[in-house]
């Protein structure tokens, strides 16, 4: 059984990463490929300008989140040079999900784990405030990877800490410790973490597209977030 298989078999009971009330709410799905015409290189290189453009979107759509971008081809890399430089083949491809919401709103473990590493990923562009836990469901493990958090989301944690299911665990950060970024959860799963600590490419070059989405497949199998939109 695979991974995406494995957690389909579990979704109903997983614990919801943000506050989110079945019965009422819905989400709105957010475009960041080229694609999307409404974000000007003005809005997208501005993380100030993106949060009031997500903001006035929520609003309009009368929706609680906005969700998307696994396996999309982003261009908006381009702000930071973390992604690549010179004649070299940038990375592009989103590899999580991301929910953008408000700075402070507050994450929660989906199931049950303990810290794998945490560190504040500080590079422009990168994730800022970063936890990675370790889980095991049915002989199976498996890492998911939290950035862009508050800083104090990292206060207090240690190495093989158990995370309970449904716990709070982290924050999501403000720009200036978050990567540069407009408020936002980056939730990864990866089953190999091939020897990173506190850290693992959410991004990648779309020549390593295949190796990549095989280990870190479809966050929705956690999360099950698509049947809101």
């Amino acid at each position: 059984m695979n991974l995406y298989t494995l957690f389909q078999k579990y979704q109903t009971t997983f614990a919801h990463v943000v506050h989110l009330d079945a019965k009422t709410d819905k989400l709105y799905a957010l475009n960041l490929t080229a694609t999307n015409s409404a974000l000007t290189p003005e809005i997208l290189d501005n993380a100030d300008a993106m949060t009031a453009f997500i903001q006035h979107e929520l609003q309009r759509t009368r929706t609680r989140y906005a969700i998307g971008g696994y396996a999309e081809n982003r261009t908006l890399y381009d702000r930071s040079s973390h992604f690549g430089t010179g004649n070299e083949e940038p990375r592009r491809l989103h590899l999580g999900t991301d929910i953008w919401g408000a700075a402070g709103t507050p994450i929660f473990a989906p199931l049950a784990g303990r810290i794998h590493s945490f560190r504040n990923n500080a590079t422009f562009g990168d994730y800022g405030g970063t936890i990675i836990v370790q889980h095991e469901l049915e002989g199976a493990s498996f890492h998911t990877l939290y950035g862009h958090l508050a800083l104090t989301s990292l206060e207090g944690l240690h190495e093989g800490k158990t995370i309970a299911q449904g716990e709070r665990i982290a924050e999501l950060g403000e720009p200036h410790e978050n990567g540069g970024w407009s408020p936002h959860l980056h939730f990864q799963i990866i089953q190999d973490m091939e020897g990173a600590w506190g850290d693992y490419a959410g991004v990648c070059r779309l020549s390593e597209r295949e190796r990549y989405l095989a280990n870190s497949p479809d966050p929705d199998g956690i999360l099950g977030l698509n049947r809101f939109l």
